[in-house]
């Protein structure tokens, strides 16, 4: 079964960007928007795993780990915050939680750490199912390995390059927004990643070009979008 996640974020869109990753890896995501809800969906529940920011309005983020712990004392706590001064980092561990991340964070980045905490708390078990291997016309992306192969040979990618390749995999024919893009992969959607996108973007067209069928479309002031042409 796939890991369950109780996800606290009160920014509407990092909180939708962050659970629609976090499904992307195969993870079911149950995403509040402040405190007193998600205490009252951990009661209702059982989950595998927390996620929890820490400014929240009406109850914050410490508060609400203290109810969770109190009614489970197993569960991984992942506290998410824009603060990074030490002391919030200890009140956090003190409460019981098992890791810190100052935002903006990398989403590779939190997956790791949610697989890393699954992996301990469920023994034995997959933490999500993750496809890793990806068939694009004439090209087979092996993700794991970092490499893309079609008509012209094997093709070394960067973690970047390949994290970006599989999110246009995962969603085919959709068309991804650039801040949603900005923040699944860089973590900011500030001006300076909006060019750095934009030469990714340009290598992954290069690297498809053997195959007209593909292509990386871009919707003016929007996104992009993988094409898949038959």
């Amino acid at each position: 079964m796939p890991a369950k996640i109780l996800y606290v974020e009160d920014d509407p869109s990092l909180g939708f960007v962050t659970k629609d990753n976090l499904e992307l890896q195969g993870y079911h995501v149950c995403l509040c928007d402040d405190g007193a809800k998600a205490l009252a969906q951990f009661k209702q529940q059982t989950f595998d795993l927390c996620v929890v920011d820490v400014m929240l309005p009406g109850l914050d983020g410490f508060a609400l780990a203290r109810q969770i712990r109190a009614a489970d004392e197993q569960v991984p706590i992942i506290f998410l915050t824009s603060k990074a001064q030490k002391e919030d980092r200890l009140s956090g561990l003190r409460l019981g939680a098992d890791d810190y991340m100052t935002k903006p964070f990398s989403i590779e980045e939190l997956v790791l750490k949610i697989e890393v905490f699954l992996k301990r708390s469920r023994p034995g078990q997959p933490p999500a199912v993750r496809a890793g291997h990806y068939t694009l016309g004439q090209y087979q992306f092996d993700y794991p390995n970092l490499t893309l192969r079609g008509p012209g040979g094997p093709q070394p990618l960067t973690q970047r390059e390949a994290d970006l390749l599989r999110l246009f995999c995962d969603r085919p024919g959709q068309v991804l927004r650039r801040e949603e893009i900005l923040l699944a992969i860089w973590g900011d959607d500030d001006y300076f990643n909006g060019r750095s996108l934009d030469v990714f973007i340009s290598r992954l067209r290069k690297y498809l070009k053997d195959d007209p069928r593909l292509g990386v479309e871009n919707i003016h002031r929007v996104g992009f979008k993988l094409s898949l042409g038959t």
